[in-house]
């Protein structure tokens, strides 16, 4: 067999006849064993022996393919091991020729085991130009990634014949293998200026030509777009706020601004809330009929008439829910691909994000490493994607023990906060002075019926707050009735589920429920 024919078809074994049986379990295991065993992982020899001789001829060429080669490149040890001494004399910034090789095996202690001197000399000697280097290299780094492949499948189908692995465990262990392998493919590789100008200037001439300035996905909340200038792609932002504040309806506010006024494909992971729920709040937001209302069934036939004959727009709203509970993060990851391979998404909401878990950390591993598992992938994902993902967290319960004057959210508040801070691009807690109590600002502006939305860390821009009102009958948010607010701003909204009631979870009570409440 030549070095290029590593493949062989061996035939299959015929299963026995009859009634399944665990002996016709271990038949089929030891078939598919023979398989893998009997056939030879790709790779090409004569390949690694010419890669070999480009890199010891010139020594600049390593310089060529540093970023794409690594030892496990190599399919014959002995290929692997002269690499592995190229590689050392390159990052030494030593000479790299034939006597300097042998001599690094000498040091190795590996010479004898390539071949002797014989073999680096005989290396050298192939190869009269490196100028087709990249070309093989990346030919041998993709014979790795098939035999990586081989051994992962052989992972899988051995541990999906034991029955003590749990299939979900298999399921994330099976996913996060393979999203690991191919990282390594999609990898990025490094650009020149020269290269990253061309796309960036397109971007920049693709925000003059939008007429409300913005470079992002519109929250279709004008104030806060003014700060952000949209939700950017490659974004983790992070939505967090104290329970009562509003997270969801502010998170189910802008997903279906963005879906019904800019048609935006958005994706909405409910971990806490049913689709159902879900489904009536947005309904509730669309129609302006009270969400108690919808929920109880006491409609007026104007209310009735609306239901049915004013839905046509949001059916067509390009909104997708998934609530499944407890989602991994290494499920999520998956899911997020296909929704924007096959729906082009490019906003996902995660509400929210403690309740997610990340399995295959060490058992030791204590909630803070899970959350910093999670949080870090997320941020990960984003950029993979070129999508912004919008992750609500909730805020440390300590916040509740200062005064009232005192519970604005500040970044010390996040609960496992260190990790999640470091990796959100953006930070936004919301707030809601009524809530607690108290009516009117430090310049005496009215606050009844606003919430603050406060840009906490904004790493590519500025911060600062944004008021929008609160409708608390239909549980969404909207643009405060004056955008100078911050200027002069007085309100005559309000709204009695603004305020705190015997049943607020802060005062512990409990928060009303689905029969008849509002959960946020």
């Amino acid at each position: 067999m030549s070095d290029q024919d590593t493949t062989a078809t061996p035939s299959a074994p015929v299963p026995p006849q009859g009634e399944t049986t665990p002996q016709d379990s271990a038949f089929v295991r030891e078939g598919l064993s023979r398989i893998l065993a009997s056939r030879v992982p790709p790779h090409n020899l004569e390949l690694e022996r010419t890669v070999l001789g480009a890199l010891i001829l010139e020594r600049s060429a390593f310089a060529q393919v540093d970023e794409v080669l690594v030892k496990d490149c190599f399919y014959d040890p002995k290929n692997a091991m002269i690499f592995e001494a190229i590689q050392q004399l390159t990052l030494e910034d030593s000479p790299v020729d034939t006597q300097t090789v042998v001599e690094k095996l000498k040091l190795n202690g590996t010479l004898r085991s390539v071949g002797g001197m014989g073999y680096i000399a005989t290396l050298a000697s192939i190869v009269n130009s490196t100028a087709d280097l990249p070309y093989h290299a990346r030919i041998l780094y993709d014979k790795m990634v098939q035999r990586n492949l081989i051994s992962f499948g052989n992972r899988v189908i051995q541990n999906s014949f034991d029955e003590e692995i749990e299939v979900g465990d298999l399921l994330q262990d099976s996913e996060q293998e393979l999203f690991n392998i191919s990282q390594g493919i999609n990898s990025n590789e490094m650009k020149t200026i020269k290269e990253l100008l061309p796309n960036t200037l397109q971007e920049i001439r693709n925000a003059a030509e939008r007429k409300d300035g913005m470079s992002g996905v519109n929250t279709g909340f004008r104030d806060l777009d003014e700060i952000t200038f949209g939700w950017q792609p490659t974004d983790l932002v992070i939505l967090a706020a104290r329970p009562a504040m509003g997270k969801t309806a502010f998170a189910l506010s802008m997903a279906l601004n963005m879906a019904l006024d800019y048609k935006v494909p958005v994706a909405f992971f409910s971990l806490e809330m049913g689709e159902d729920q879900l489904t009536k709040r947005l309904i509730s937001m669309h129609t302006s009929i009270p969400n108690e209302d919808i929920k109880r069934g006491t409609l007026t036939d104007e209310q009735m008439h609306t239901l049915f004959y004013g839905l046509g727009p949001m059916e067509e709203a390009p909104i997708i829910i998934d609530d499944t509970a407890s989602i991994s993060i290494f499920d999520l990851r998956s899911r997020v691909r296909r929704l924007v391979r096959k729906h082009q998404v490019r906003v996902v909401f995660i509400d929210y994000l403690q309740l997610m878990t990340a399995s295959g950390l060490k058992n030791n591993a204590n909630r803070e490493q899970e959350v910093s598992t999670i949080s870090r992938s997320l941020k990960q994902l984003a950029k993979e994607l070129g999508i912004t993902i919008i992750a609500l967290s909730q805020l440390n319960r300590e916040l509740e023990k200062r005064n009232k004057e005192g519970r604005r959210p500040q970044l010390s508040d996040l609960r496992e906060s260190g990790a999640i801070e470091q990796d959100a691009d953006m930070v936004i807690f919301i707030h809601r002075p009524e809530y607690y109590g108290i009516l009117t600002d430090e310049n005496n502006r009215d606050m009844r019926g606003l919430a603050q939305v406060i840009i906490a860390k904004h790493r590519n821009g500025r911060v600062g707050d944004v008021y929008l009102r609160f409708e608390g009958d239909l549980i969404r948010f909207s643009s405060a009735l004056d955008s100078n607010i911050n200027d002069d701003y007085q309100s005559t909204f309000s709204s009695s589920l603004n305020g705190p009631s015997v049943d607020d979870p802060l005062s512990g009570g409990g928060f009303p429920d689905d029969q008849g409440g509002f959960t946020m």
